[in-house]
């Protein structure tokens, strides 16, 4: 059944590569009942784990492309199957302005597959193959629309992830070549006589790793694409900054981390230090990159920029506790990024307006949408009662009780916590309290709002967010659950 759920999208994709719907209706209905039917099978092999695992290809006796569900598999499925037949939904609408939309929805469709086979592999080979099939997936995505601004993006995108790729698969080739094996298995497959014996070699190979898959989760001095990929279409940037791409890249730092090297192994080491260091920095310089930014989805790219730091430094602390409060904020940070996207999106497409001085007073001709942009930005900058307060206090609470390494990190949350603020509330302050300034499609007392295809998607969203609020305990008490025993 997983087999079925990973191939089924890949397969749609390809179909709708070689076919040309008679209408955009027919399209829609094809990729949303595929993107549908995906989701469910997925739901069904997440309560159903013990009946999920399934090889795809027998390479070697020591490779194989192989797939199960675990713990941590699980957070990241599920952060997937929920979110990707919202962001066909919205896709819909969005791209009869972009033009091209069955190339486009062709690929969209297909990284729902790819992604899947991320957040399913079993073991290091399985992701690390379908983690550059995403890179191709998407890479066309960056680029539709075929401008200069775009290309350069894509082909900046592609230098990254190939750099990346090829630092990952030196520390992969040091975990198969010294263990035999590239399963995921809790507390890491190396071994503590190896690492007693060669403590620089599994340091090195972690580092390797870390600033490999750092590539696409943006980690500091590594995460110019992202902000220059913001150019492409808004589903694009939700599926890279929110949900695809840059989720991978954690996801993958976690799944080495804690299940290929083992975090036992790196407690304490110079390796260790590093990594919350780098996370820290980037935590910082994401926020304040945010704060100068003046072009609403950059602005956003950088914040996610940020973000994505936050679970990386709490992950980097090796403590079960950490890694729970990382994956809280992963959950967390998913729904809220790909809200406050979608309305940067819904403002581009419906007024033309890119940059934040332009949302002056759009609160009075867009009322839906900014109402759905203030309720994401409270929840991203930690606003109690609402699900980033919950995932943030996790991780300083982590953090303070990792000692030295995780002041550090301390510090950098507290800096960041300030810096989000403003250039979160900035944007809700145009748009509320600004008078409006009409100008082309933007009239006082007409309606600016999109269509329901939209509206539908940014209103589920809405109720998720406060409905991870309302019950955070609830949802922190499953994730604890899935993590415990990793280290």
């Amino acid at each position: 059944m997983l087999l079925i759920t990973i191939l089924l999208p890949i397969a749609a994709g390809l179909i709708l590569l070689g076919w040309q719907p008679k209408s955009s209706r027919a399209r829609s209905l094809f990729v949303e009942a595929a993107v549908i039917a995906t989701s469910l099978l997925g739901a069904w092999c997440l309560f159903h784990p013990e009946t999920a695992g399934a090889v795809l290809l027998q390479l070697t006796d020591k490779i194989a492309l192989r797939f199960a569900i675990d713990g941590v598999g699980t957070v990241f499925t599920a952060i997937v199957i929920f979110l990707w037949p919202l962001a066909s939904l919205y896709a819909f609408e969005y791209m009869k302005h972009e033009g091209g939309e069955n190339h486009f929805l062709a690929l969209y469709t297909i990284t729902y597959g790819v992604t899947l086979g991320i957040s399913t592999a079993a073991n290091l080979i399985t992701m690390y193959v379908f983690y550059e099939c995403l890179t191709l997936c998407t890479m066309p995505l960056v680029m539709h629309g075929s401008e200069e601004e775009s290309l350069h993006a894509g082909r900046q995108y592609m230098l990254y992830s190939f750099f990346g790729a090829a630092l990952a698969f030196a520390g992969i080739m040091i975990v198969l070549g010294f263990a035999g094996t590239t399963d995921f298995v809790p507390g890491g497959v190396m071994g503590a006589a190896f690492a007693a014996e060669h403590p620089l070699l599994l340091q090195a190979g972690y580092l390797c790793m870390f600033l490999g898959f750092g590539v696409k989760a943006a980690v500091f001095p590594l995460h110019a694409w992202l902000p220059s990929a913001s150019v492409a279409p808004t589903p694009v940037t939700a599926l890279l900054h929110a949900v695809a791409v840059v989720k991978s890249g954690v996801f993958a730092i976690i799944r080495m981390t804690y299940f290929s090297i083992g975090a036992s192994l790196l407690l304490g080491t110079p390796a260790q230090v590093i990594a919350v260091v780098l996370a820290s920095l980037t935590i910082v310089y994401g926020s304040s990159m945010a704060v100068k930014e003046h072009h609403f989805k950059r602005r956003l790219a950088y914040s996610t920029v940020s973000n994505l730091s936050y679970i990386i430094m709490a992950a980097s602390l090796m403590t079960v506790q950490g890694l729970t409060a990382g994956l809280t904020h992963m959950v967390f940070h998913a729904v809220i990024k790909i809200s406050l996207f979608y309305c940067a999106g819904a403002v581009l497409v419906d007024t033309g307006r890119t940059q934040i001085e332009q949302l002056r007073g759009l609160g009075k001709v867009m009322p839906f949408t900014c109402a759905a942009y203030v309720l994401a930005a409270l929840g991203l900058m930690g606003t109690p009662l609402l699900p980033g307060f919950v995932s943030k206090v996790m991780i300083g609470t982590a953090a303070a009780s990792c000692g030295a390494v995780g002041l550090i990190g301390l510090a950098a949350l507290l800096i960041s916590a300030i810096l989000t603020a403003v250039y979160l509330m900035g944007p809700a302050f145009y748009m509320c309290f600004r008078p409006l300034e009409p100008s082309g499609v933007v009239e006082a007392g007409k309606n600016c709002d999109p269509g329901w295809q939209m509206k539908v998607t940014l209103a589920v969203l809405a109720a998720v967010i406060v409905l991870f609020g309302l019950f955070s305990s609830q949802v922190v008490g499953v994730l604890e659950t899935l993590t415990a025993g990793v280290v």
